[in-house]
């Protein structure tokens, strides 16, 4: 649940039926804590630019190298990775329609293989067709024999992205930049599951709630309709011009039934 949303549910709960903070809270099955969290402002600014000039700088680096750069130069840097209250790291693997802006998917865990990878890209073949393409970054997950070979399998053609320039998936890292901000950045999350129900409800409220502005301000949701695909897809219906497509685990523009897919 969001937070402002979360606050006022509880809010209403509490004054409508006189209930205590803590009895509310249970009501609407959330944690205290989440209710309790207080929002910190954006950190990244800075990191993003220095990131940016960087890989001007220095087109050949790949992230790995441009992310060990930074640090030396006393930047906090993790991309699209988050910690829990214990302090182990969670990373978050992202499926993004470039076409529809739709996130297909948000899986979070320890670590992310390209067997995770295959797997996720498999659901979502079930589920939206077979495309043309898939574009990623440079990572070991996205390079292994395991995924080239998932890739020859299916006569799906990998494109990755030049070391150094995430602007070639720019429709990701838009969507990352959201992520971080409205999600990750406002949450405070004690297990994997904090984390996975998390960025469940906010792929849930970017999907149906959240106006995009390069679609007419309508919701991903809302302009995939309006193309005609309302309901329920089927490999039947697919592939389409606009089949899938994403960022930080899928994005790209989706004329020619591309995807993209990136890992953090």
């Amino acid at each position: 649940m969001e937070l402002a949303g979360l606050r006022r549910d509880v809010a209403f709960a509490s004054a409508e039926f006189r209930l205590s903070e803590r009895k509310a809270c249970k009501l609407l099955g959330a944690d205290r804590s989440s209710y309790r969290y207080e929002s910190r402002p954006d950190r990244n600014v800075e990191v993003r630019q220095a990131l940016l000039e960087l890989a001007r700088h220095k087109p050949r680096y790949g992230y790995r190298r441009l992310h060990a750069v930074l640090c030396r130069r006393g930047h906090e840097v993790n991309f699209i990775v988050d910690g829990l209250a214990s302090g182990r790291m969670v990373r978050i693997l992202s499926v993004v329609d470039a076409y529809t802006r739709e996130c297909l998917a948000l899986e979070a865990d320890t670590s992310l293989g390209s067997g995770r990878v295959t797997r996720v890209l498999e659901r979502l073949i079930a589920e939206r067709g077979l495309p043309e393409s898939v574009r990623s970054d440079n990572g070991p997950e996205f390079c292994s024999r395991r995924m080239l070979g998932w890739a020859e399998e299916r006569k799906v053609a990998l494109v990755h992205i030049q070391p150094g320039k995430p602007m070639q998936n720019g429709h990701v890292e838009s969507f990352h930049g959201r992520l971080r901000d409205e999600c990750l950045n406002v949450s405070w999350f004690r297990t994997l599951g904090d984390v996975r129900r998390t960025v469940a409800n906010w792929r849930d409220e970017y999907n149906c709630e959240r106006p995009h502005s390069s679609l007419g301000y309508r919701t991903p949701a809302e302009f995939r309709q309006a193309l005609g695909y309302a309901e329920v897809e089927t490999a039947a219906r697919f592939p389409l011009p606009h089949s899938l497509g994403g960022g930080e685990t899928i994005s790209t523009p989706n004329l020619n039934q591309r995807i993209s897919v990136m890992n953090g």
